[in-house]
């Protein structure tokens, strides 16, 4: 079994992923946190002390609802997210890039 956010990650079908982002423009995936951080994940957003800003829609015209930008340092479990995904990320920018005509600009 697999355990750590990043292994989850590499561990991805991402051939076809990107083949779905290619067709798509989106690739949905299977789960990557586990219920434990999920539910850590979900209750850091009530706590304000975590965020170093917090947008209601509302007040701009863009719908309901509020979205919060973390403060740094990130929760673990989403610096992990992050640091994992980017590589693969990088790779389909950068494809994209090439589409276009342009040179790769993400490490």
């Amino acid at each position: 079994m697999i355990t750590s956010i990043h292994d989850r990650i590499v561990s991805l079908n991402w051939g076809n992923i990107h083949e779905q982002l290619d067709n798509l423009g989106f690739a949905k995936l299977s789960m990557i946190l586990d219920k434990v951080q999920r539910e850590k994940m979900m209750q850091t957003y009530e706590d304000n002390a975590n965020f170093r800003t917090t947008i209601n829609m509302k007040r701009y015209r863009f719908g309901e609802g509020e979205y919060k930008y973390y403060d740094y340092t990130l929760p673990a479990e989403l610096q992990q997210l992050r640091e994992s995904f980017y590589p693969e990320l990088a790779n389909a920018a950068n494809r994209w890039l090439s589409y276009k005509g342009k040179e790769a600009l993400y490490p």
